[in-house]
């Protein structure tokens, strides 16, 4: 949307303000605009919660390629929009995807994932992500160079092609191990432990303790409770619950989505675009070159950071780029002049060397953002919850994500509009109100197993408070001893099976 909603093929298609003083298309209202951006997040918030049925149900992989025939719908219907209504209820059915893939690809992945790798291939999915709003970005720059409503038609389309490849190509996955152990489907799990973790030996170690563990915690969690979203909210689960739901809601409190969603009102301000012009495209599109390269510091060194400097590094340099950009906008921008913008949103101008100072905050903001709360928001709820629980937790975490990133959608331009530059300092409180809470209540889990976890919440080891476990900002990355591990049973499994051809006779 951010490189479609200041060009004059959309604002001529979706017009309710008439035509300014030189001619040129207004397009929606300030409410109406921020309705069409949030129907797609509001969308996301509702496939998020139903996402954890369907996956217990049908499994993350067969959750997903429903999600993508879902997509493909909506895609259609957005593409051949001629009102708003339309353009909303398409929207609506993009974003009924978005919350169950969003939901259900980090589970996915993370339960396919070894301890020490699970950061960086979660962080490849944040990554990818990075690539899609890349492309479909100057998709969208180069499509707002044609004449009429295939401005806006022909990448709202395109847009279908993903959905395609994806629903195609998870036909050749596995389902994840541990759904099928929970089906009671053990030889499959064995199958897909043996071909991610074992490298095709099913006498590896590594595979025959975790298909233990996963059948311990199988055995015990259903001889112990029945699964519902009430649980989450128990005493023993609570504490898990609220940081992970928090994460997803900082994340979206960070204002990295108002940036994405709004930039070119941002730079507009900044004096980079005169109205009907689409000057200010290419300069956004930076910030979007940024986000991929940023996010690459992650997949090397996340899981060699650790969770909690990560985010604590990441909202306090978020926080210090966006009070610069209160200051800047608060000591040096001027009311625009009439027929100076189009959109009320756009409500301060800046210019000189204060609007360069802007740019500069502004990239920096996504710099930071990128290889900190954008991987790791992902990353780090699936690792907090059992498996019983796992899929409806993480459900509910992105749910969240979700029911702000709809909120803040909607209330970007009416805030601009109304309260101006005090929308950064909104933001900076938040990232500053992030760094306290991280510090204080979220736990390390890098490089831990996910059968481990449960300890650091419900820590039973002498003087430790009953449900709370460990103090948060006790616990420690613990990279260095899964790694020795993760060698010694690799070198255990290759000694077994040169030990096993020596013994055939067959050549080395």
């Amino acid at each position: 949307m951010s490189a479609i909603i200041s060009t004059q093929p959309y604002l001529c298609q979706f017009n309710q303000r008439g035509h300014d003083i030189n001619g040129l298309c207004l397009g929606p209202t300030d409410d109406v605009q921020g309705g069409i951006t949030a129907a797609m997040p509001g969308g996301s918030w509702l496939g998020a919660l139903v996402s954890g049925v369907a996956s217990d149900m049908f499994g993350w992989k067969r959750s997903i390629q429903l999600g993508s025939i879902i997509w493909i719908v909506g895609s259609i219907i957005v593409c051949a929009s001629v009102n708003i209504p339309m353009l909303v209820i398409g929207r609506l059915i993009n974003g009924f995807l978005v919350g169950i893939c969003s939901a259900q690809v980090p589970v996915y992945i993370s339960e396919l994932s070894p301890p020490s790798k699970r950061g960086r291939l979660i962080g490849f999915q944040q990554w990818a992500i990075t690539w899609g709003i890349l492309i479909m970005f100057f998709i969208c720059y180069g499509s707002s160079f044609l004449t009429g409503t295939a401005a806006f038609r022909l990448p709202w389309g395109l847009q279908a092609i993903p959905a395609v490849l994806l629903f195609l190509r998870l036909c050749f996955l596995s389902e994840s191990h541990r759904w099928l152990a929970k089906k009671d489907r053990w030889d499959e799990a064995k199958d897909v432990l043996t071909l991610v973790h074992g490298k095709g030996d099913p006498a590896s170690p590594w595979v025959q303790r975790e298909l233990q563990e996963i059948r311990d915690v199988v055995e015990f969690e259903r001889a112990n409770a029945y699964v519902s979203y009430f649980e989450l909210f128990t005493l023993k689960m609570i504490n898990r619950t609220s940081v992970g739901v928090f994460t997803q809601i900082w994340s979206q409190l960070t204002g990295m989505n108002f940036m994405m969603y709004y930039i070119t009102y941002v730079f507009t301000m900044a004096g980079l675009a005169s109205p009907g012009t689409n000057a200010v495209l290419l300069p956004s599109g930076i910030q979007f070159v940024i986000n991929v390269v940023m996010t690459i510091p992650a997949l090397l060194w996340m899981d060699a950071w650790g969770r909690r400097p990560t985010l604590l590094v990441g909202a306090f340099f978020m926080c210090l780029w966006l009070c610069i950009n209160a200051g800047l906008f608060a000591v040096y921008s001027r009311p625009p002049h009439p027929g100076e913008f189009t959109s009320t949103a756009e409500s301060m101008a800046i210019e000189g060397a204060s609007a360069k100072a802007v740019f500069a905050s502004t990239y920096l903001f996504v710099a930071t953002f990128a290889p900190t709360w954008g991987p790791v928001s992902w990353t780090y709820p699936p690792e907090l919850f059992p498996l019983r629980l796992r899929g409806k937790a993480v459900a509910l975490c992105t749910s969240a994500n979700w029911a702000f990133n709809f909120a803040l959608a909607y209330f970007v331009p009416p805030a601009f509009a109304n309260i101006t530059w005090r929308v950064y300092v909104l933001f900076a409180i938040f990232c500053a109100a992030m760094f306290l809470h991280v510090f204080f209540m979220f736990p390390e889990t890098a490089n831990k197993p996910l059968e481990e976890i449960e300890e650091i919440f419900d820590d039973t080891k002498p003087g430790a408070i009953k449900n709370i476990g460990t103090p948060a900002w006790k616990t420690k990355n613990t990279r260095n001893a899964v790694l020795r591990s993760e060698r010694n049973e690799e070198l255990s499994s290759t000694e077994k099976i040169g030990g096993a051809l020596e013994q055939t006779g067959s050549p080395a």
